[in-house]
């Protein structure tokens, strides 16, 4: 009988020790993804403020708190926080912003799209990490190819192609009057994209450039909406 329960107490622990490895093996990767976080967050605050060339991984590891060849746990180096933070903001972006692939429902009227017009245009111009990204891609522009076509697509041909699919479905619902709607997505973004551009520049500005927006926004829909 002794030996069954000194058989069972050995039993009861190892349960118990293989539970506490568990914890300390969930909370082990719950600090990692706590640093990788961390890491691309001030990763991108930096690189907005300095540029790609003007960070440094020690400077990204010292604003996180931790040493510089700890980063390389997480990551591979400065190009690939730059690789895992242009994904995150993708996917960020079209999730509550919309792209070509995911415009959303058709509105059935000029109110309808004006309020989901300018909860886009609240978000793109008020989310932290869409901010910092569009003030990196704008200044880093023009020293790469790649980043020169992120820019170019979500300020030109990316967020025209998305509305011109909206407005294609309000023609036939026959919300929109029947006109280019390619020329329409053009006319309604372009001078929106220019006033995002310059809260960037001037956030102090911020209140009067979205009424400004939204005054453009309505303009255009008492021009081209039937309804």
């Amino acid at each position: 009988m002794g030996s069954f329960f000194g058989f069972l107490f050995t039993l009861t622990c190892e349960r118990f020790l293989f539970i506490i490895r568990l914890i300390n093996v969930s909370i082990e990767a719950e600090d990692a993804t706590t640093t990788r976080e961390k890491i691309l967050e001030e990763a991108l605050t930096l690189f907005a403020e300095r540029g790609y060339d003007g960070t440094g991984v020690d400077l990204i590891a010292e604003r996180v708190g931790i040493k510089g060849p700890s980063l390389y746990k997480h990551f591979k180096g400065k190009e690939d926080i730059l690789n895992a933070l242009i994904d995150a903001a993708e996917v960020r972006y079209d999730e509550y912003f919309g792209s070509e692939k995911h415009i959303g429902s058709i509105p059935d009227n000029k109110e309808d799209f004006i309020q989901l017009t300018m909860k886009r245009v609240s978000f793109t111009m008020h989310d932290p990490m869409i901010r910092k990204i569009r003030i990196f891609l704008v200044q880093e522009q023009f020293r790469s190819e790649r980043l020169a076509e992120i820019t170019t697509r979500h300020q030109l041909y990316g967020i025209q192609g998305m509305y011109t699919k909206i407005i294609e479905g309000m023609l036939e619902k026959g919300v929109v009057m029947k006109d280019d709607p390619t020329l329409l997505a053009m006319e309604l973004t372009a001078p929106a994209v220019l006033m995002v551009a310059r809260a960037d520049r001037q956030p102090q500005y911020g209140n009067e450039i979205l009424e400004s927006i939204e005054k453009h926004i309505r303009h255009f829909c008492e021009i081209y909406m039937t309804k």
